[in-house]
């Protein structure tokens, strides 16, 4: 009897302990964690570098009470995000916020602004110093009510001279006053005017100018386009169609201060260029490598982005154009580099300005949901996740521009050859007209008002100096259990 016992007692301390294993495995994190415990299992799953990180390899934490453990040693959000993170010289543009709403918002180009859209560079000969010069209004702003415009210098903000330190905190502002500046031979000198703004919510509409330019037997379309932004690709559909109807035989597209946006946007801009390449291959996806190994095996096509005629059921307006010229600077970057770089190898690109930003990487909103998606996101808080999870080629497979991308002719603009956006002498856009007609010189820039790029609108709120994807894909977390 007492060896019958025994047994008993032994099976019940062995079935309780296996069960309890399992309990220990299955354990969800505590209230306290949950936020830390989504940061710690969306970047395991699709962090682009996650092979790299230690703290995030699959085999890192064997149960999740060990998982609990690591996380309570972090408890600001934003601290563990940066920490499970590469280095920021590899990694410049993963990004965690607290409110998912603002995101989603920023993507689709509705900010709370000023309306002055502006560049940020050193003083001379100083390292943290810096002034801003205005590039554009927007329309309908608090900025277009008041005396502002292209080409206007400013050194601080409410009598504070912008440093590299205090920048972010004086932009942040939501009531302001810009204190101007005038270029005085080499120094940035306050002139005693100031512009008091106001930031209200806008929605940018990226289409800034459309417009044709005749020169000669020519018609040159010209189109200004500031943000991948998807809720607007139906008018840029429409720009298209104007341009189409117009016959133009040449295309300028400006990028100069186009910081990105959506990869779905970017590959019917490309589209609308063209039109003669429908279902080929325009860019391919390169995600990390347990992700790139399910795809390959499951469905390869997934990794692609197709050149396509249609925008759901509507019909791309298509130039069906075998060369554009395209404006760049040091703002343009993610899905405006994605847009060069693609076309590349489908027809002639010939890029004039600066150099680009060199972001050949996208990014994914992952949501504290059961499938990182927005469906049953946790009801108790609203942290959201913006991290790299993918790298871009085009279709010969080159994508190494982490650097930038090289202009054709190089044109740097500054401060002393800004012109009037759209007209025909305007440096860039004049340099264009000239290559394409074949009869003016390029026009010189200023060296003495060339000062260093710091920062400029879009790229102090990384969420607008973006490439991202709509959405994680769906299936593959239970396919990679």
């Amino acid at each position: 009897m007492k060896t019958t016992y025994k047994f008993i007692l032994l099976l019940f301390l062995a079935v309780f302990s296996f069960q309890s294993c399992q309990d220990n495995d299955d354990l969800g994190p505590p209230a306290s964690l949950e936020i830390q415990n989504f940061i710690w299992k969306g970047l395991n799953q699709y962090y682009l570098w996650q092979q790299d990180v230690p703290n995030l390899s699959d085999d890192r934490f064997e149960y999740q009470d060990q998982l609990n453990t690591f996380l309570k040693g972090n408890p600001v959000p934003e601290d563990l995000f940066n920490a499970l993170r590469v280095d920021k010289s590899i990694d410049r543009f993963s990004w965690i916020v607290n409110d998912y709403e603002t995101l989603e918002q920023s993507l689709q180009g509705i900010t709370k602004n000023s309306g002055v859209e502006f560049g940020l560079s050193y003083k001379a000969g100083s390292s943290t110093e810096i002034f801003g010069w205005v590039r554009y209004i927007l329309p309908n702003s608090d900025a277009s009510t008041k005396d502002i415009q292209r080409g206007n210098i400013f050194y601080g903000i409410n009598g504070t001279q912008l440093t590299v330190s205090n920048y972010q905190s004086l932009l942040a502002l939501e009531n302001y006053t810009l204190n101007l500046a005038d270029y005085n031979g080499g120094a940035i000198t306050p002139n005693g005017e100031s512009v008091s703004l106001t930031k209200t919510v806008l929605s940018e509409n990226p289409i800034f100018i459309n417009t044709v330019i005749n020169s000669g037997d020519h018609k040159i379309g010209y189109l200004m386009y500031n943000g991948f932004y998807a809720d607007f690709d139906t008018k840029l559909n429409e720009a298209f169609g104007t341009l189409k109807a117009a016959g133009i035989t040449s295309l300028v597209l400006d990028l100069r201060y186009n910081s990105g946006g959506s990869v779905l946007t970017a590959t019917r801009l490309a589209s609308m260029i063209t039109g003669q390449h429908t279902g080929k291959v325009f860019a391919k996806q390169q995600w990390n490598s347990k992700i790139n190994s399910y795809f390959e095996s499951n469905n390869p096509d997934l990794l692609k982005n197709f050149f396509t005629d249609k925008i759901g059921t509507t019909p791309i307006n298509s130039l069906n154009l075998t060369k554009v010229y395209i404006l760049t600077s040091k703002s343009s970057a993610s899905a405006s580099e994605l847009v060069i770089n693609g076309l590349e190898p489908h027809m002639s690109v010939i890029q004039i300005g600066d150099i680009t930003t060199g972001k050949n990487v996208g990014s994914v909103t992952l949501y504290d949901s059961p499938t990182f998606g927005k469906e049953k996101r946790s009801p108790n808080h609203k942290y959201a996740m913006q991290p790299i999870v993918l790298k871009i080629v085009n279709s010969d497979g080159f994508g190494d521009y982490f650097n930038g991308l090289e202009p054709t002719f190089a044109l740097k603009e500054n401060i002393g050859n800004l012109g009037v956006l759209g007209n025909s002498t305007e440096p860039l856009l004049s340099t264009a007209i000239g290559k394409i007609t074949g009869t003016t010189k390029m026009i010189m820039k200023s060296p003495e008002k060339d000062f260093d790029y710091f920062k400029d609108t879009k790229s102090i709120n990384g969420v607008l100096n973006q490439m991202y994807i709509e959405k994680a894909p769906e299936g593959l977390l239970k396919a990679l259990e």
